[in-house]
């Protein structure tokens, strides 16, 4: 299969930075952007300065506002956020071209997984799910990054990886598509639980501890929907989880910080225009694992927080209070 033109379907920094990666391998590469001057910017200055300033982008970037010009692309690198994904899919051309999913969250409203709302459209394309520790002005900058695609179709992952990848941009891949979205959903809200350690002041020994808890219930979950504990232990796991849960180019540790410093959460939202996808995936993820007896109690403190339904100080104590136990468990 032939993957000599890819087209990138959201405009945004990570959407820019996998634009930069592809044609910077030599592939034609179409972006396809909502916002007309982000569209503007990268056609006339090579740069999104909306969302990734300061980054100079390969003249092999093109950029669009009609999603029909990605018609004639050999595959799609799909970068709209998780709740948006359905619509950008339905509004996009039919096709039977692999679409790569890049974002990272759970669908309000369904609970399901974004392969399985991709599927649920286009139901003859061939999906594969890209994920992993990954700062998006870093990427765009060349800076060695290594993360996971997965395919149920191995064969197709490894055409993807061979196309896609570029030797600073290190592909493993992955049969595991399960295993590689959940970590990328899951550690979305345990890096908003971090970053309210971090805004609260209480300590870095507090914040490892939430890790390695945390880390515990993405396995909980993750194995109850069938991935595999190594894929959960990776790059798209435990990988992205470290990274998004210790630095504030994390947008969701960043909401988080915002959250222990005493603002409101829903006073932060309304200031973003870039997407927090862990103050989404919350609510859903902890409704799903109340509903299945998955034990996840920083995912409810998350999603309490986000709801203002408690305070921080409410939450650290429930979580301080809770009966001891096995760590194993």
């Amino acid at each position: 299969m032939s993957f000599d033109k890819i087209g990138v379907i959201g405009g945004g920094a990570w959407g820019t930075a996998l634009a930069q990666v592809v044609a910077s391998g030599g592939r034609e590469t179409v972006l396809w952007a909502r916002e007309p001057d982000v569209v503007a910017a990268i056609n006339g200055s090579h740069e999104n300065s909306v969302f990734l300033p300061g980054v100079r982008l390969d003249s092999a970037v093109a950029a669009t506002g009609d999603i029909s010009d990605l018609a004639g692309c050999d595959a799609w690198l799909v970068v709209a956020p998780a709740q948006h994904l359905r619509g950008v899919l339905e509004g996009a051309p039919r096709t039977s071209r692999p679409l790569v999913l890049c974002a990272k969250g759970i669908e309000e409203g369904t609970g399901k997984l974004i392969h399985e709302v991709a599927g649920e459209v286009c139901a003859h394309a061939p999906i594969a799910v890209l994920s992993g520790p990954t700062f998006a002005h870093e990427v765009a900058s060349g800076l060695p990054t290594a993360v996971t695609l997965a395919a149920e179709d191995l064969a197709l992952a490894e055409q993807l990886r061979d196309r896609i990848g570029v030797p600073e941009f290190r592909i493993y891949v992955s049969d595991d598509v399960a295993g590689a979205e959940i970590g990328g959903a899951v550690k979305n809200v345990l890096a908003i639980a971090c970053g309210v350690v971090e805004g609260r002041g209480l300590g870095q020994n507090a914040r490892a501890a939430l890790i390695a808890r945390g880390f515990a219930e993405m396995t909980r979950f993750g194995l109850s929907r069938g991935a595999q504990r190594e894929t959960l232990s990776g790059l798209s796991g435990l990988g992205d989880l470290v990274l998004t849960c210790s630095s504030t180019s994390s947008r969701n540790y960043s909401l988080g910080k915002g959250i222990g410093e005493g603002r409101p959460a829903a006073e932060l939202l309304a200031d973003r225009r870039t997407v927090a996808e862990g103050a989404f995936t919350a609510p859903v993820l902890a409704q799903i694992a109340r509903q299945e007896g998955i034990d996840m109690p920083i995912v409810e403190a998350v999603a309490d927080l986000i709801a203002g339904r408690s305070s921080v100080d409410a939450v650290l104590e429930a979580l301080l209070s809770r009966p001891p136990r096995p760590e194993a468990v």
